[in-house]
């Protein structure tokens, strides 16, 4: 049983022990027609198979257009429809929580990277058979092989790199720095450059005080796919958050999809603009020197975007809203033309213009819930959109701009309780404006590597990092502070007040968002042996980790040992401690002992971001050695406990 599937079925014993209702999907009015691939009847489906979703994330047609392949991370496989009937032709198994796909040029292989497995699947297009599966780096997200089929080129999210790879063998020939949290992969049309993202900013400057807090800092990593050499890293200032890029036919226009977070003033403020600026960045021949352009509205946002296409002929470009629900089409010549006949700010930036899109927007169309991969016909007449939240495809006409068909994918049709508490994470629609909602900060249900100052306590008072959500269940209380003694109270009133500005949830709309965030698992920790045995660093600072006395003999006092604090399964004891971290801007009291869940992936660390390694907790941010005994360790000794940490 593959872990995804594991982690559902214990969601579906919950909600029977919960006696909670189920619900059915509706059929869509209007219209559209309604279509069922591969389906069978809800009634003879077993229990068990109820909770197998199967979570549509990435969409492809094949170079042919007859084939349309569609990767569900859930039930973890690759489901092939014929483009004239929609009805499933085949479906192949793949690796763990699959993350991204890319064809061939000559559309005979498929590469599906397995993020919790570490390896690219390689499926015969001709058999629907995986043909090899090879080794990459550590959580393998965006694929995509070079236009001469020498090289497959793989973004490794938590390596933060690009992996180059024979195109025959899968051996590995080199590693390209990219972002942090490298994730997409493009190819531009004439093969030339290979375009990367990544989700998490990178890392800032090393911090003096709060006053030198600065906005996140992105960028496209730009490649040469003959050399397969970096030749150029294109800034984004202030975006955090960057997911799919896509390039026009004649090679003149690319666009990104980001977020522009306003974190460096209070949540508080959210009435003044929001707590995001959702936007695309445009760059090439047809734009110049690249501009970012917002696409929320005057009076309402168009929440997380992902997926972008550029129409065939280039005159329109449609991005998906993962938050708001719906793809936003954007009509290019305009687009071009508000810009070039636009005086142009100095950053380079219309996001603080909610004006703006008013004069490019062409409509916005609803789809399904949490809309994220799209690929449009070779005519650019079918758009093709994965619903990842209720199995669909949405087929949108673009000529009228409307969803024509819907595909339902094989699967329950019946909506659990986990499965409503993850549409409420990830819809916007809760929000005043439909601004944001529980993934625009916590991104693919982990975290965003961002500092907020997020309640009212003043401009730049009470700033905290943005924690992990996996795993936390039996950590209570939340918050650094402790402020909040469960889940429940975390995630309604408090988010409601401070995040939302408007009361939604009714008790089961709450009670299934909090089932599902309690029931987020943790991914697999890449710096543990398969065998559980410990290096012999990660047993020397187990020992330091342990140790009772320092190093000269004098005995550590038990809330000073760092087994004391972080302390259990998971990290942590539950209590609130004053480790001398706490800053002028902060308000007094002690903090929670944070738990170590994966702690190797989270930074910045401590409460307020400040210390951006593991490192810098003890070197720069312990000098009364409050924050454990850590003053009488040398370098190495230092360096021994963190390969412990980062096992936990």
């Amino acid at each position: 049983m593959r872990a995804s599937s594991r982690r559902v079925r214990l969601g579906a014993a919950a909600l029977a022990a919960g006696a909670a209702a189920l619900l059915f999907l509706a059929l869509l009015p209007g219209p559209e027609r309604r279509v069922y691939a591969g389906s069978t009847p809800a009634a003879s489906q077993s229990p068990a198979d109820e909770q197998e979703y199967a979570s549509p994330l990435e969409i492809l047609l094949s170079p042919d257009g007859t084939r349309l392949y569609v990767l569900c991370q859930q039930s973890e496989d690759v489901r092939v429809l014929d483009t004239g009937s929609y009805e499933v032709i085949g479906t192949v198994a793949v690796g763990r929580v699959p993350r991204g796909m890319a064809l061939s040029r000559a559309g005979d292989r498929l590469f599906v990277t397995n993020s919790w497995d570490d390896t690219v699947s390689v499926i015969d297009t001709r058999t629907l058979t995986v043909a090899a599966t090879w080794p990459v780096g550590l959580e393998p997200s965006g694929v995509v092989e070079d236009a001469a089929g020498k090289h497959v080129f793989v973004a490794n999210r938590i390596s933060s790199d690009i992996a180059v790879l024979d195109a025959r063998t899968g051996a590995e020939e080199k590693r390209l720095l990219a972002g942090r949290g490298a994730s997409y992969l493009t190819l531009s049309p004439d093969g030339a450059r290979v375009y990367a993202t990544h989700i998490y900013p990178n890392l800032p400057p090393l911090r003096t005080g709060l006053e030198n807090r600065t906005p996140p800092e992105s960028e496209i990593t730009v490649i040469d796919a003959r050399s397969s050499e970096v030749v150029d890293r294109i800034p984004l200032h202030s975006i955090a958050g960057v997911f799919h890029l896509a390039v026009s036919a004649n090679g003149r226009l690319g666009v990104v999809a980001e977020f522009h977070p306003k974190n460096l003033v209070p949540l508080a403020h959210l009435e003044h603009g929001g707590a995001f600026a959702y936007t695309l960045t445009l760059f090439g021949a047809d734009v110049g020197k690249p501009v970012e352009i917002p696409l929320d509205e005057l009076d309402r946002y168009a929440s997380q975007p992902f997926g972008v296409a550029i129409a065939p002929d280039g005159s329109r470009l449609y991005v998906t809203l993962g938050g708001s629900e719906s793809v936003l089409a954007v009509d290019v010549p305009r687009l071009l033309r508000f810009i070039h006949t636009r005086p142009r700010p100095e950053s380079g930036s219309f996001a603080q213009d909610l004006s703006a899109s008013g004069n490019y927007g062409s409509a916005r169309i609803p789809v399904g819930h949490n809309p994220r991969g799209l690929a449009l016909s070779g005519d650019g007449h079918k758009l093709f959109v994965a619903n990842r939240l209720d199995d669909t495809i949405s087929v949108i006409d673009t000529s009228t701009l409307r969803v024509a068909t819907t595909i339902a994918l094989a699967g329950p049709k019946t909506v659990s309780a986990l499965r409503r508490g993850e549409q409420t994470f990830y819809s916007a629609h809760y929000s005043f404006q439909g601004q944001i909602s529980c993934s625009s900060c916590h991104i693919d249900s982990t975290f965003d590597a961002l500092t907020w100052n997020l309640e009212p306590n003043g401009f730049g008072r009470d700033i905290v990092d943005n924690k992990l959500l996996e795993d936390i269940k039996d950590t209570a209380p939340y918050k650094w502070n402790g402020g909040n003694p469960n889940v429940p109270t975390e995630c309604g009133p408090r988010t409601e007040k401070y995040f939302w500005r408007s009361e939604n949830y009714d008790a089961r709309t709450l009670t299934d968002l909090a089932f599902y965030v309690l029931s987020l698992p943790s991914r697999p920790n890449r710096w543990r042996q398969p065998s559980g045995e410990l290096t012999a660093a990660q047993e020397r600072g187990k020992s330091l980790f342990e140790r009772t006395a320092d190093k000269f003999g004098n005995p550590i006092p038990l809330e000073n040992r760092c087994n004391n604090c972080h302390s259990g399964p998971k990290g942590t004891n539950q209590k609130l401690f004053d480790v001398g971290t706490r800053k002028t801007t902060d308000n007094p009291g002690p903090l929670k002992s944070a738990p170590l869940t994966n702690i190797a992936l989270t930074a910045p660390y401590l409460h307020d971001g400040s210390a951006r390694t593991l490192e810098e907790i003890w070197t720069i941010y312990n000098p009364e050695d409050k924050h454990g005994r850590t003053n009488d360790l040398t370098k190495d000794e230092l360096n021994d406990l963190i390969e412990y940490l980062r096992t936990r």
